[in-house]
């Protein structure tokens, strides 16, 4: 079923990660309704917008991250393509920084 698809480590942790996060925040949703806020996007958003947000982003940063790597090869000089957790670790603090202040 899911062969199509190159299951390694860092795409299966990042695709769990989605995953708990979408449970917690169902479960903090019932326990507790949000309100919508002004932050720095650029219209109110609830928790729920937030996050949505910030997967998207997430998932841009790690296409654009897999999309560049050999580019960055040779724009950097680098020997092999960098690390996907590197991609993985600027997700998680954008979606962090997106969830808190957005």
């Amino acid at each position: 079923m899911f062969a199509w698809m190159v299951w390694t480590t860092p795409v299966a942790v990042f695709f769990s990660c989605i995953v708990l996060m979408l449970i917690g925040m169902t479960v903090w949703e019932l326990k507790s309704p949000t309100d919508t806020r002004k932050g720095f996007l650029p219209m109110e958003t609830t928790r729920g917008d937030r996050l949505f947000i910030g997967l998207l982003t997430a998932a841009y940063v790690n296409l654009a991250w897999v999309g560049l790597g050999e580019k960055m090869v040779s724009w950097f000089s680098l020997e092999q393509e960098p690390s996907v957790w590197i991609s993985f670790v600027v997700s998680v603090l954008l979606l962090a920084l997106i969830m808190r202040k957005g």
